[in-house]
C-alpha cells in the first residue's frame, strides 16, 4: 500500500465517520425512537451507496483474507478506524458549536452517561451482537443476486435493530460521545471494548460459513 492508496482509504474512512456523525445527530434529535432508529439507516446506505469506507463495515472480512495479505488489510482497518474516529469527532466538533446543539444536548449526555456507567461485559456483549448485524447488512447488500428489495431492507432492518436493541456500535459512540465532549481515557478504553465486541461479532458468521462449506 502506497501513501496515494492510505490517502484514499483515509479519506473515504472520514466520510463515512461524516455520515455517521449526520445520522446520529437525527437520532439525537428525534423524539421518536423507532423513527430515530429508521432514520440512522441513511448512514449505513450512504457509505454503501458510495463505497465509503466504515470498521464495522470492514472488520468482518479480516478472517476471509489469505495469508499473505492480513498484515495489509490489518493496516486498511486501521486507517478506517482512525479515519472513522476523525470524521464522527468532526460533526461532534461542528455540532456542539451550532444551535441544533441545543436540541441534542441533553440526550447525547444522558445516552453517553449509561454507555459509560455500563459494566465491561455488558459493553462487550452488546457490541457483539451489532457486529453480528452490521455483517449481515453489508453482506446481504453486496449480494446483488438477493434482489434489490432484500439487500436495500436488510441494510435498514439491521440498523434499526441494533439501535432499538440498544447494542453497541463503536463508530456511533465515537461521535455520541464526541457530540457530548466526554472523552477521557475511560471514553477510550470503553470505545476499544466496543471495537473488540464488534469485531468478534463480525467474524462469527463468515467463520462459520468456512465450517459450513
Amino acid at each position: 500500500m502506497n501513501l496515494t492508496q492510505a490517502g484514499k482509504i483515509f479519506l473515504n474512512a472520514i466520510l463515512s465517520g461524516i455520515a455517521i456523525g449526520i445520522a446520529g445527530t437525527v437520532f439525537l434529535a428525534v423524539k421518536n425512537a423507532n423513527l430515530g432508529a429508521f432514520l440512522f439507516a441513511f448512514a449505513l446506505m450512504t457509505i454503501l451507496c458510495y463505497g465509503f469506507k466504515l470498521f464495522t463495515g470492514a472488520i468482518g472480512y479480516l478472517v476471509t483474507q489469505k495469508r499473505s495479505g492480513v498484515i495489509a488489510y490489518l493496516i486498511t482497518l486501521v486507517l478506517i478506524w482512525g479515519g472513522n474516529l476523525a470524521g464522527c469527532y468532526a460533526v461532534g466538533f461542528l455540532i456542539r458549536n451550532s444551535r441544533t446543539f441545543g436540541k441534542i444536548s441533553a440526550r447525547a449526555s444522558a445516552v453517553c452517561a449509561e454507555k459509560l456507567a455500563d459494566t465491561p461485559l455488558s459493553i462487550l456483549i452488546l457490541a457483539f451482537f451489532c457486529g453480528m448485524l452490521m455483517y449481515i447488512g453489508v453482506e446481504s447488500y453486496k449480494r446483488k443476486e438477493l434482489g434489490d428489495i432484500f439487500r436495500f431492507a436488510s441494510v435498514f432492518l439491521c440498523v434499526a435493530i441494533f439501535i432499538l436493541c440498544g447494542f453497541e456500535h463503536c463508530i456511533a459512540n465515537m461521535y455520541y460521545f464526541s457530540a457530548a465532549g466526554v472523552w477521557d481515557t475511560h471514553t477510550l478504553l470503553y470505545v476499544l471494548l466496543m471495537t473488540l465486541g464488534n469485531s468478534l461479532g463480525s467474524w462469527v458468521i463468515p467463520l462459520a460459513d468456512k465450517v459450513r462449506n
